[in-house]
């Protein structure tokens, strides 16, 4: 195969990727960063090391878990670089703690102990429960990443949730 047709190839897959997941990567983005810019810069970062890699040569199985595994690994250098303000500073310059946040933080807290409890779930649902809801792979995904049929996926998510809420009752309480 040609080095252009290749390169056009690899422009496609990127281009419909974009087209796919950008949006979804923004949000996701913005709600780990709080910034609109930041996140947008981190997404379009994350297109730009995923180009370098495919122009190096590099194969990518699955595009989605690829792009947000990227994201990831930005989001987190990012939050290494920033400087943490103190609650003082910030209300001395007059921004004020969002409620939308503050509103939004049980169903937050809630979220992140159900991740937390997926590890005290049977080995056999573990893996599939922590690739739909940790890396919001779908069950098509799953099933690709895994060599599962889609069916023995989708009835482990759903089994996997039922523990996983019944763990969560437990806990509640």
């Amino acid at each position: 195969m040609g080095v252009h047709k290749q390169e056009a190839e690899q422009q496609a897959l990127l281009a419909l990727a974009y087209h796919d997941y950008a949006e979804g990567m923004r949000s996701y983005s913005f709600f780990k960063t709080s910034n609109s810019e930041t996140s947008a810069d981190l997404v379009q970062d994350t297109f730009i090391k995923t180009w370098i890699y495919l122009v190096k040569g590099g194969k990518i199985d699955l595009m989605k878990a690829f792009l947000y595994h990227i994201l990831n690994n930005l989001i987190v250098d990012e939050y290494r670089k920033r400087k943490t303000l103190s609650l003082d500073v910030l209300l001395e310059k007059g921004d004020e703690p969002s409620t939308d946040y503050f509103e939004r933080l049980p169903d937050i807290l809630d979220g992140k102990i159900a991740i937390l409890l997926i590890q005290y779930l049977p080995i056999k649902y573990r893996e599939v429960m922590y690739m739909r809801y940790k890396q919001d792979l779908s069950i098509k995904e799953i099933s690709l990443a895994t060599g599962r049929s889609k069916n023995v996926v989708a009835v482990q998510a759903h089994r996997g949730l039922k523990g996983l809420r019944l763990l969560y009752e437990r806990n509640k309480s």
